[in-house]
């Protein structure tokens, strides 16, 4: 029974929650370096790129925030971009919610700050056979949030010594991430049906209307034609 007690411990908690937090580690720390080194090429500095992560914290969102700077569009148009792109947190927030009744209401509003794609999946697959402790919590998304952190803040460090992104690809990370985001999200006609039509909606406007909010109006559209054919397809189908 003694061992029992010590297996559940706080301390043990939180050293399973750094662990478990090691194979999201593994790819936020290349990730992380890229992101600083191509907004280093940005013109973007070091304690930007440390002010980015520290409180924004979105890989998708800073890659879109530096990309869209680097394109002119005005502080208004990057805003919203990446409140849309950033708002699944909301969904993914409400989902692992009921795991969290028994935390403190006071611990909740940092918890929140470290949910991401990677430590939601991580959480919820441990929070589905086992209690949800603030311990555990803490060490899984703490060790997260300073791997990606420390990714970033290196990579913008080192960002001036490396030269020329395009020669290591990184010009392309921004690119690469958002198709690897998209490709896992094509699970159904709706997502399928979704993605042709932003696309498109997307080149139309910004070639024929010259419109810098052509990513926002065309996400927009494209998921409202996305929850229009669901139901569509729920109700006659």
């Amino acid at each position: 029974m003694k061992k029992k007690q010590e297996k559940n411990t706080p301390q043990n908690q939180f050293t399973t929650g750094i662990r478990d937090a090691l194979p999201v580690v593994l790819g936020y720390l290349p990730l992380g370096v890229a992101f600083g080194v191509l907004a280093r090429s940005y013109g973007v500095s070091t304690g930007q790129v440390a002010a980015l992560s520290i409180l924004m914290y979105s890989g998708s969102g800073q890659f879109i925030a530096i990309g869209l700077l680097k394109a002119g569009l005005a502080p208004l148009e990057i805003i919203t971009s990446i409140f849309l792109v950033n708002l699944r947190y909301l969904l993914l927030s409400a989902s692992i919610a009921p795991f969290f009744r028994k935390i403190p209401s006071s611990y909740l509003a940092a918890a929140a700050h470290g949910i991401t794609d990677e430590t939601y999946a991580v959480a919820l697959g441990r929070f589905r056979s086992t209690k949800a402790t603030l311990s555990y919590t803490a060490g899984l998304f703490t060790t997260a949030y300073l791997s990606w952190v420390s990714g970033t803040v290196l990579g913008a460090a080192v960002g001036n010594l490396v030269g020329d992104t395009a020669r290591f690809g990184l010009d392309f990370a921004l690119t690469a991430m958002f198709i690897s985001l998209l490709v896992m999200q094509l699970n159904s006609r709706p997502a399928l049906m979704a993605a042709a039509v932003s696309g498109f909606l997307s080149v139309m406007i910004r070639e024929y209307l010259h419109s810098g909010w052509n990513v926002v109006a065309a996400t927009v559209m494209a998921a409202t034609l996305g929850v229009i054919f669901s139901r569509w397809k729920a109700k006659y189908l």
